[in-house]
This record gives C-alpha cells, structure tokens and sequence, in this order.
C-alpha cells in the first residue's frame, strides 16, 4: 500500500517497486476521472512525467512515486469515489510532494504534461504515438 501522507516526505532513497507499479497501471485512468477536480491538474501529470525521468534524482522519484501511488490508490483516507472531498486527501498529499519538489519539474515535463492533457481533451490517449 502506498505511503500515507507522514511518510511522503521522508521517504527511503529510492521509490518502492510496487509503487512504481501501481502509478503505472493506474495513473491515466484516475487522472481521467479527476482532472476536472484538480485545480492543478498539469502539475500532477508534469509531477508523473518527472517522476519517470532517469535525469530526476532517485529521492525526488521517491517522494513523487509516493504521492501518485496514493492518489491511483483506490482505498485511502478518504475514498475517492465520495462527491466532492473523495480527492481532496489526494489533493492536499500531492500538493505537498509536488511544493517540495517543484524545482526538479522541468519545462520538458510541463510540455509533456500539457500535451498529453491537450490529447486527453481530444478524446485520444494522453501517451503519445510511438
């Protein structure tokens, strides 16, 4: 299970695998359902973008990883399928763990972020075509 938000800041040095995992499998899928609740939404996914970066340090990666992990995962404090405040744990953890890292969001993530949210609002899919 994901860190909680005491833990988010004083993560190990590297991001737990089954994190990694988890942000990976469901990381569109929940940002889809509340990208329109996130009043920064391009800093979440610029936040996904960075945190599988090889160029970001591993105790950034970490920290980030932490937060996703606990915004993909569906049982948390407060359940995000609750109207109105089910996302706003998620919200207030990745707020945190974004304001702490935010000089290592690069304006490549910020691009890709808004890319992928510019295709996302045309109804495709916000990886890119390879």
């Amino acid at each position: 299970m994901p860190a909680l938000d005491g833990e988010i800041l004083q993560p190990g040095d590297k991001p737990d695998p089954a994190d990694e995992k988890t942000v990976l499998d469901g990381f569109w899928a929940t940002f889809g359902k509340a990208a329109k609740r996130i009043p920064f939404a391009e800093d979440v996914v610029a936040a996904y973008y960075c945190a599988f970066d090889p160029q970001t340090p591993s105790r950034v990666k970490a920290i980030l990883i932490a937060a996703l992990a606990y915004f993909v995962f569906p049982l948390d404090a407060i359940p995000d399928m609750l109207a109105l405040v089910g996302f706003g744990d998620d919200i207030a953890i990745l707020t945190v763990a974004i304001s702490s890292i935010r000089s290592h969001i690069t304006d490549a993530h910020r691009d890709a972020a808004r890319a992928a949210i510019k295709r996302m609002g045309e109804g495709k899919s916000p990886l890119k075509a390879r």
